[in-house]
């Protein structure tokens, strides 16, 4: 019986010449097709490089919440402006995100490999040297086309190179890239930003980290053939089915009608459920500084500290529920039991917005609660939806994780638009609060003497500072504020106000913006409270519709598919090799 040689080893090199090993070198930058299934090191390999671009892609697109801050005050830009720019990106992308779709007839290493080096050159030379708010802006949207398209890419790349048996850990792998990307964002700048106070400087070390992987990208990584990967593969045992059946495979056929074989309730449905699910932590990306320093009055650095629990737990919990969903071979349990998790620590979180007085530790538990729970669905909910595309039709991979892609950002960017509405005082405070408290801080003695006494004594005491029933009754007012203890020291601190008085561009900002401030400042933990009971309806509402896809919820009973399907690629096996013989 003729024995097969395995497609996996590795083959000795053809004699070539000097002048046909450049033409290859330089051919292989664009044709990055193995016809071969790859050996288990370099499928780690290409797995591994893939799930690095997704870190670095995610850190570059995340840095910017780290000092969104500094950057409104540099640009001058409102709370507004910023929310639009993330609106505008988001939707960018969520079209990139369609078109990216076509990637499973033009190949996926290479929308990766070149668009991180398109990414790592945006951060680290265009953003930082944005001389307007306009440019800025811009910058961000090509940053988030090409970000919406690599979204397509990546996790396809990783559903290719990992059969369903491993694919929740795998999937748990691909996850850490944004998780990762938003933990690299917190620990650089919470531990740099009191050092380098200048927000360019976190684009720079950026750009400079994503550079390094554009390369390692552009020299390692590669991709299946549209035979090999355009098929069901559940163990690494069907290796050599896969690579026979290619060699029969219809690809052009497999291609017609992806976008309509996608539109399915079973395909659309759990991609907005895992959209809205998601909707706290694309918040806590953009929004977790301006958070907590409007309402708990954070420091950047330390709001970013607070991230790091999140992110940490993330990562933990992915890789323990994606080995465990892998063990048991089920998905839906983890869904489930993650998304309540997730929930309870959420409606937690929002009851706490209303509670000045909760300690950093307080909040870094209940963070650890959400980001666990969500972790565990979500590693859970991505192996068990790329099975459901499968299961329609493995060729149409990334069309299937393009509608996802193009449902998610446009969830984002509807978030983002809405939430100035619903948080407006969170506008109020940071276009104006800044400002005012500066004025507060430099003159607190005179600001305290004209909020003691009434404008129309101040009024009459400015026209005429002779006038004594306008200096009794000032001097009587500031007695009764508790500012003066006697007359001598009211009349103090009346002729401070006169001799050292406010300049009138500060007088007329706080009179134009300190009660709205003010007002901003009891109205602004409300709000937030309302919109984290919008992000628990949302997590409840990705229970159902998570349970659209496919998937046993037994154990055993998913042991027993595995079991029938490995006796059926014995006799495909053994009829191969009974074809051969």
């Amino acid at each position: 019986m003729t024995q097969f040689a395995d497609p996996t080893a590795e083959q000795p090199p053809a004699p070539h010449s000097d002048n046909s090993h450049r033409s290859g070198a330089i051919a292989s930058l664009w044709d990055r097709q193995l016809e071969h299934y790859p050996s288990t090191p370099r499928r780690y390999t290409y797995l591994a490089v893939t799930v690095l671009a997704t870190i670095v892609l995610y850190y570059e697109l995340y840095v910017q919440g780290a000092v969104s801050t500094k950057i409104m005050a540099d640009f001058g830009m409102s709370f507004t402006t910023l929310v639009m720019i993330l609106v505008i990106g988001n939707l960018l992308g969520a079209f990139a995100s369609l078109g990216a779709g076509l990637a499973d007839r033009w190949g996926r290493a290479n929308l990766v490999v070149w668009g991180l080096l398109v990414t790592a050159l945006l951060v680290l030379f265009a953003l930082p040297l944005a001389p307007n708010t306009a440019w800025y802006g811009f910058f961000v949207a090509l940053l988030s086309i090409v970000e919406g398209a690599i979204l397509v890419a990546t996790p396809a790349l990783i559903r290719d190179f990992s059969p369903q048996v491993g694919r929740a850990s795998a999937m748990a792998f691909w996850t850490m890239g944004p998780v990762l990307g938003s933990l690299l964002v917190t620990v650089i700048s919470s531990n740099t930003l009191d050092s380098h106070p200048d927000w360019r400087f976190q684009f720079h070390v950026c750009g400079i980290i994503g550079l390094i992987v554009a390369v390692i990208a552009i020299a390692t990584l590669r991709e299946l053939s549209p035979g090999l990967r355009d098929q069901l593969m559940v163990s690494l045992r069907e290796r050599t089915l896969v690579e026979a059946r290619a060699r029969g495979l219809d690809i052009e056929a497999a291609n017609k009608g992806q976008w309509k074989q996608m539109m399915r309730p079973d395909i659309v449905g759990p991609a907005i459920g895992v959209s809205l699910f998601l909707l706290l932590y694309y918040i806590f990306v953009a929004f977790l500084v301006v958070y907590f320093a409007t309402t708990f009055g954070y420091s950047e650095a330390k709001a970013n500290a607070l991230g790091n629990w999140y992110w940490l737990a993330n990562v933990i919990a992915l890789i323990v529920g994606g080995v465990l969903s892998d063990k048991l071979r089920v998905r839906k349990p983890f869904m489930l039991v993650g998304g309540v998790v997730s929930i309870i620590g959420t409606i937690v979180f929002g009851m706490l917005t209303t509670h000045p007085d909760t300690s950093y530790y307080t909040f870094a538990g209940v963070i650890v609660v959400i980001s666990g729970g969500a972790g565990v669905a979500y590693c859970a909910w991505m192996a068990s939806f790329t099975e459901t595309v499968e299961h329609h039709n493995p060729a149409a991979t990334a069309t299937g994780l393009a509608v996802w892609g193009w449902i998610i950002r446009l969830v984002v960017a509807g978030s983002y638009l809405a939430l100035p509405f619903v948080v407006p005082a969170t506008s109020t405070l940071v276009d104006h609060g800044n400002k005012v408290a500066a004025i507060v801080e430099q003159y607190p003695e005179q600001i305290a003497t004209a909020q003691a006494v009434d404008p129309a004594t101040l009024t009459a005491l400015a026209d005429n500072p002779q006038d004594a029933q306008a200096g009794n009754a000032a001097v009587t007012q500031l007695m009764k504020a508790g500012l003066a203890s006697d007359p001598q020291q009211a009349v103090g601190r009346l002729q401070q106000l006169s001799t050292q008085p406010i300049p009138a561009a500060d007088q007329k900002y706080l009179a134009a913006h300190a009660a709205d401030v003010q007002q901003a400042q009891k109205d602004n933990p409300h709000q937030w409270q309302r919109w984290w009971w919008v992000c628990v309806i949302c997590q409840i509402i990705f229970i159902p519709l998570a349970m659209l896809t496919v998937g046993r919820w037994l154990p055993g009973r998913a042991r027993k598919d595995a079991e029938e399907h490995e006796a059926m690629i014995e006799r495909e096996i053994a009829a191969l090799h009974a074809e051969k013989a």
